[in-house]
C-alpha cells in the first residue's frame, strides 16, 4: 500500500513538473517574440543621412539586401546567388540606415533589447570602440532588423550602452 501512494505522489510530481515546465517555454517564446532579430547588417551600401523604412515584403527585402547593384561578382556563365533572409511572417521587418561616418566600423552586430515610446522605437545595441582616426574610410552602415508587429512607431533611435 505505502509503494502505491508513494508510486502515485511521484507520478503527480513529475506530471506538476512537466505542466510548469511547458508553462516556462511558453513563456521563453512570448519573450523570444518581444525580441529584436538582425536578418542583415552591412558596413557599406546605406545612405548619407540616417533614416528608417518598414520593408512590407519578400521582394522589398530582397531589393533592400541586393541594393539594387546588378553588379555582382559570380562564376563566368552563372548567376551570383545570393542568400537572402527570409520574410518574417508574424514580425515587422526595419531598415535602418545609420548615416554616414568618416572613420571605424560602425556595423551593428547585436541588438540588446527594443522598447516603444511615445511612438519612437528605441533600439538598445552594445558600444563598441571605433578604430578612431587610425583608417579614415568613408562608410554608410546599415541594418535590417525585425521587431514584434505590435509596435507601433514613427521615429527609430538607437541607444549605445555598454
Amino acid at each position: 500500500m505505502n509503494k502505491l501512494l508513494i508510486g502515485l505522489l511521484a507520478l503527480s510530481m513529475s506530471c506538476t513538473t512537466a505542466v510548469s515546465q511547458t508553462g516556462q517555454s511558453s513563456k521563453k517564446s512570448e519573450q523570444m517574440q518581444k525580441k529584436a532579430e538582425i536578418l542583415v547588417s552591412e558596413s557599406q551600401g546605406g545612405t548619407d543621412q540616417p533614416g528608417f523604412t518598414i520593408i512590407k515584403n519578400e521582394q522589398e527585402l530582397q531589393k533592400s539586401v541586393k541594393g539594387g547593384n546588378s553588379n555582382l561578382i559570380g562564376e563566368v556563365g552563372k548567376e551570383p546567388t545570393i542568400n537572402y533572409p527570409k520574410f518574417p511572417k508574424d514580425k515587422k521587418v526595419v531598415l535602418y540606415n545609420l548615416g554616414m561616418f568618416r572613420s571605424g566600423d560602425h556595423r551593428i552586430a547585436e541588438i540588446k533589447s527594443v522598447s516603444v515610446k511615445d511612438n519612437i522605437l528605441y533600439v538598445e545595441v552594445p558600444f563598441v570602440e571605433s578604430g578612431g582616426m587610425e583608417i579614415q574610410v568613408i562608410s554608410n552602415p546599415w541594418v535590417i532588423f525585425t521587431v514584434p508587429s505590435d509596435y507601433q512607431f514613427n521615429s527609430v533611435e538607437l541607444k549605445y550602452s555598454k
